[in-house]
């Protein structure tokens, strides 16, 4: 099977449908170009970095941040006791008269 593109002044080709179809390339993945012992040029899909990892792994960084800066605020008591402490006493109607 040969397929042929126009190269563009930009130095842009466009490869063929059936061909991105066949390599399972989407808009915006890596393509991988090569050459052989022949110096015929070989192209194939692109392995992605794994951006998805590296965001995770900011992510549980930044957490840890935050966890640090606010240590002082754990207490382990659920939201309303933690509250119920911090706010001033609410007058009960029926005991406080």
């Amino acid at each position: 099977m040969s397929k042929q593109s126009n190269l563009t002044v930009k130095g842009q080709v466009t490869i063929p449908k059936d061909v991105r179809d066949a390599l399972g390339l989407k808009p915006g993945e890596p393509v991988e170009f090569d050459w052989n012992k022949e110096g015929e040029a070989i192209i194939r899909k692109g392995v992605r970095p794994d951006d998805y990892d590296k965001r995770y792994q900011a992510a549980l960084v930044n957490l840890d941040r935050v966890r640090e800066k606010y240590k002082h605020l754990q207490t382990g008591q659920d939201t309303d006791a933690y509250m119920a402490e911090v706010r001033e006493p609410v007058p009960d109607p029926l005991h406080d008269a």
